[in-house]
């Protein structure tokens, strides 16, 4: 009877896969290879990835959509999580995760071009602020935890080394479950500053895990342009169904690249550097159901392009708040069902047999949105010419619920979504 693998993965935070396995101590780190740190791919293939990536990020989102209230999570890190999973994978399970995760470059490709991504990531904010008055972050980091004294293909451990700087650490599953399942959220928590703690819920490793992969990803980015706190004042919110609660409503007026199309608007708040954007998209006709119902990569790629910069003042709510999910029955419904399927999955690619398979998928996501930023800059420009007045601001009053992408500027990779539907819960 084959022994049942799973695997796990979260957002923000972390994805685990798991397999038949012993418990572990999680300590000894088996690696032989260093992370490729200059992968040869081109630019066509990056944009391949990052297309796919937020294909897959908008199809997720449709079907998270159901769940009741706020959501936030990182299709990157779920992307990025699976596709270490997906380097195992054969025949028609390689397929359906392939077809599922939008992966549309060759194995060998798609590797590389995750590693180039997460390396152009990695350079971003380096004279950026965070908005904790310390550095701006963005960290990427994976990691897989197997069974100590279990076999992995030799190949695979080296593809996950090269490409994704994931090492081997040993764990006790089969004789110490909760004991290691602790070990992997302390790392995560360690990960992402202390924001998602107990991504592994009790009962998740059992001694019959073979293996965990996960990803953690951490952002902390000031606003180019700071909201004063002094500004911020009580405001009226409209939920979807009618409804109004009273919520903190940060106001400011500043040049904004904004965009209106069809009854959709759209407004981009840079964060210092340039680099990074949160992108958040609301209706002006109809309702917010229409308004998921019509994101497509398409409608977001189109009104983007419409954008220019506008004098605005502009009004949003603060918000805080977090997200998990158990992603097994998401992705399954997505198309992913042979990995899931014990008698059927195929990652004999870990370990040259076809004995494990994915338990679950897990995620977990932390958004916190404030005034918030360190010191701001400024630069003075003498200019001899005609003195202008200034446009009339445009107002834009995010009184309604919205949804919210952030976003790399560069390669338009699309590291977090999310909706407001309340900002007070």
């Amino acid at each position: 009877m084959k022994k049942p693998l799973g695997i796990i993965a979260t957002l923000i935070g972390i994805i685990a896969l798991v397999g038949c396995t012993q418990p572990a101590s999680a300590q000894v780190l088996k690696s032989d290879l260093g992370r490729d740190t200059s992968p040869a791919i081109g630019g066509t293939d990056l944009s391949k990835l990052v297309e796919g990536n937020s294909e897959f990020a908008l199809d997720l989102y449709k079907y998270l959509k159901n769940e009741n209230g706020n959501i936030f999570f990182s299709p990157y890190s779920i992307s990025l999580a699976l596709a270490m999973t997906w380097a195992g994978a054969r025949g028609e399970t390689e397929s359906q995760m392939a077809a599922t995760m939008r992966y549309m470059l060759s194995p060998e490709t798609l590797h590389a071009a995750f590693n180039a991504l997460d390396q152009e990531l990695a350079k971003r904010g380096e004279m950026a602020e965070g908005k904790d008055g310390e550095g701006f972050r963005l960290n990427v980091v994976n990691a897989i935890w197997g069974q100590v004294d279990y076999e992995f293909l030799s190949s695979y451990l080296d593809l996950l080394a090269v490409n994704y700087g994931a090492g081997l650490r040993v764990l006790d599953y089969i004789n110490n479950p909760d004991a290691s399942r602790e070990t992997i959220n302390k790392w995560v928590s360690d990960q992402t500053g202390g924001r998602i703690k107990d991504l592994l819920p009790e009962g998740s490793i059992t001694p019959l895990t073979r293996l965990v992969l996960t990803n953690a990803i951490y952002f902390n980015a000031a606003w180019k342009l700071p909201f004063e706190e002094e500004d911020t004042d009580d405001g009226v919110f409209r939920l979807a169904d009618g409804t109004q609660v009273t919520v903190p409503m940060m106001n400011q007026t500043d040049f904004f690249n904004y965009a209106r199309e069809n009854g959709l608007m759209a407004i981009e708040l840079p964060y210092d550097g340039d680099e990074l954007s949160m992108v958040i998209l609301t209706n002006e006709t109809g309702s917010f159901a229409s308004l998921e119902n019509a994101l497509t990569l398409e409608a977001l790629q189109s009104i983007m392009g419409r954008m220019q910069s506008t004098r605005i003042t502009l009004g949003m709510p603060k918000f805080e708040f977090e997200s998990e999910f158990g992603l097994k029955d998401t992705l399954i419904g997505m198309g992913m069902t042979a990995p899931f399927d014990e008698n059927i999955a195929d990652f004999s690619g870990m370990t040259g047999t076809k004995e494990l398979y994915i338990s679950d998928v897990v995620h977990k996501a932390f958004v916190s949105v404030d005034e918030a930023g360190t010191e701001a800059a400024a630069a003075t420009g003498v200019i001899v010419g005609v003195v202008s007045l200034p446009p009339e601001p445009l107002e834009v009053t995010l009184d309604q619920p919205f949804i919210f992408l952030i976003r790399d500027i560069q390669t338009g990779a699309i590291l977090f979504i999310g909706r407001v539907l309340n900002p007070a819960q």
